[in-house]
């Protein structure tokens, strides 16, 4: 656990892929831009964004109704993306 933006979050590297966000009820999450626009429109009710995030890799992912299964690949695949390349080697391929 390092600060992100004054906020405690896992990091990997040095890097945070996962953070508590500052939207009520939901956390933020980085993960390429292409791969958020399809989450954000195949499933908005867990994915979504508020302006601040508009054009950054990075999207906001409520607690309710999440898909736990869905969220975790997620979060898997945002810390693989962050990983260096012999920790990538030792985890697999990209989830």
């Amino acid at each position: 656990m390092a600060p992100f933006y004054g906020t405690p979050c896992p990091k990997v590297n040095g890097k945070a892929f996962v953070s508590p966000g500052r939207e009520a009820g939901s956390f933020h999450v980085m993960c390429p831009i292409e791969e958020k626009e399809l989450l954000l429109e195949t499933d908005p009710g867990i994915f979504w964004q508020t302006p601040h995030y508009e054009g950054w890799p990075g999207l906001l992912v409520r607690f309710v109704p999440a898909d736990p299964g869905r969220v975790a690949d997620v979060i898997r695949r945002a810390w693989w993306d962050r990983a260096k390349k012999a920790q990538r080697a030792a985890f697999g391929p990209r989830p």
